[in-house]
C-alpha cells in the first residue's frame, strides 16, 4: 500500500489519436496535507495533469492512485470526484443564473444533506471567504476576486482532502491576486488540505511547499 496520498505511475496523456502528446511518461508524489505548486510553460502539461488527478480524464498510459488505489479501480469515481476533491479554475465556471448562497451549494445537492444544512453549510463556507455580505449577489454584481472566492467556498462544499487549483490568480489582478493567495494557503493550513496550485506565476509558486516544473509533457529538474 502506498504511504502517499496521491501518486502518479508513467503517466501520459495523449489527443488527436496521438499527434498530441500533453503528458509523457510522468511519475509524481505528493503527501497528505502538501502544498505543491505545478509550473511550466503553456502546454506542457500542467493542467491535464491536474484532471487527471482529480479523475475529470483517464490517461492514455500509466495511473493515478490515491490512497494506494488507482483510479481506473474505483468503483465510484463520481464520488471522488465530488467528496474527495475541489477543483478551483481560472474562470472561476459559476452558474450565472444563480446566486453566491446558491451556487456554493450546488455540490451537495447529489448528497444526502437537507435543504437546511446545504444552505447553512453554504453560508458558513462564504462567512469563512470574507463574503457574509455578498449571500444574494449574482456572479455578475461580484468582483473578479470575490467571484473566485465564491469558487473557492463551492469546492470546499462537501469537505474535500484535496485542492485542485489551475490558475487561480489568472484573472485577477495583484491585489485580489495576494488576497485568493492569503485565503488559500490559510484554508490549506486551517483544514490540513493536500492543495495543488498549476501557475504560471512565480509569487504564487513561492508560496507553496514544493515546486515541480514541467516542460514538454515531463517533470524537469
Amino acid at each position: 500500500m502506498s504511504e502517499h496520498l496521491l501518486e502518479t505511475r508513467d503517466l501520459a496523456k495523449s489527443y488527436d489519436g496521438g499527434r498530441i502528446q500533453a503528458l509523457r511518461g510522468v511519475d509524481l508524489e505528493v503527501d497528505a496535507g502538501e502544498f505543491v505548486a505545478i509550473r511550466g510553460p503553456s502546454g506542457s502539461g500542467k493542467s491535464t495533469l491536474l484532471h487527471l488527478l482529480g479523475g475529470l480524464d483517464t490517461p492514455s498510459r500509466g495511473e493515478v492512485l490515491y490512497r494506494g488505489r488507482t483510479l481506473s479501480e474505483c468503483a465510484d469515481l463520481d464520488a471522488y470526484r465530488s467528496q474527495s476533491v475541489g477543483f478551483v479554475f481560472q474562470a472561476f465556471h459559476l452558474l450565472p443564473t444563480l446566486t453566491a448562497l446558491q451556487n456554493v451549494q450546488v455540490p451537495m445537492c447529489e448528497g444526502n444533506r437537507t435543504r437546511r444544512e446545504r444552505l447553512e453549510r453554504a453560508e458558513a463556507l462564504l462567512r469563512e471567504v470574507g463574503l457574509e455580505e455578498r449571500l444574494q449577489q449574482y456572479p455578475n454584481e461580484l468582483s473578479a476576486g470575490e467571484r473566485q472566492r465564491v469558487a473557492i467556498a463551492r469546492s470546499l462544499a462537501n469537505g474535500p482532502e484535496i485542492l485542485l487549483a489551475d490558475e487561480p490568480t489568472g484573472n485577477l489582478d495583484s491585489e485580489s491576486a495576494a488576497r485568493i493567495l492569503d485565503l488559500l494557503g490559510g484554508l490549506q493550513s486551517e483544514r490540513n488540505l493536500t492543495l495543488l496550485v498549476v501557475t504560471h506565476d512565480p509569487e504564487v509558486a513561492e508560496r507553496a511547499q514544493r515546486q515541480v516544473h514541467f516542460r514538454n509533457g515531463r517533470i524537469c529538474a
